[in-house]
């Protein structure tokens, strides 16, 4: 079967080329993997909402080979918990060097940066998108985020936006074909 055909045309060719080279996917969390709000309960816990959709696109990008780590400025129990619910084991929190943690992150998994896809949305961001091999972003990301950005989702930030990183890295890499076959045949991926 021609992997080929599942990749949508309104991918630029370049975006593809790209895509095709990642082995590892970094991601920024508030505004990327949430919706950029902080919530706090009536004791003044701080909670998170996480697209269900995005988890499962990290799965399966993590079965077929690809790694994934989260870094963020923030420190969150509940980022913990969600990297732990998904199989993410790379988590850096607490870090505004976004590019320096992931270039620690890159050598101590051999990487060479350019095989990394990152997606920032934020002033801390922007260096990350700008030095890796597909630097990615949301639309609700700020201006001088996307205008490094070699690609934008169409998709918000917390509203399946990582989903939609999950599935161009899959068909780029000539994995959508044998996704679809799993649930086809109404097995488990």
């Amino acid at each position: 079967m021609n992997e080929n055909i599942f990749l949508p045309e309104d991918y630029p060719q370049d975006i593809i080329d790209r895509a095709r080279h990642v082995r590892l996917l970094a991601l920024d969390v508030d505004g990327v993997l949430t919706d950029n709000h902080l919530h706090y309960d009536a004791n003044g816990v701080e909670t998170k909402s996480f697209h269900v959709q995005d988890g499962h696109g990290l799965k399966l990008i993590l079965r077929s080979g690809i790694l994934v780590a989260l870094i963020t400025g923030r420190t969150s129990p509940m980022v913990e918990r969600r990297a732990k619910e998904l199989g993410i084991h790379d988590v850096i929190q607490g870090r505004e060097d976004k590019l320096v943690a992931l270039t620690q992150l890159c050598r101590d998994n051999d990487i060479e940066l350019d095989q990394v896809a990152y997606c920032g949305d934020d002033l801390p961001d922007r260096e990350a998108i700008r030095r890796v091999g597909l630097g990615i972003s949301v639309p609700n990301a700020m201006p001088y985020v996307l205008s490094e950005a070699n690609w934008v989702t169409t998709r918000q930030g917390g509203d399946g936006a990582v989903r939609e990183i999950c599935d161009l890295l899959l068909k780029a890499q000539g994995h959508w074909a044998s996704v679809l076959d799993t649930y086809l045949q109404g097995s488990r991926a």
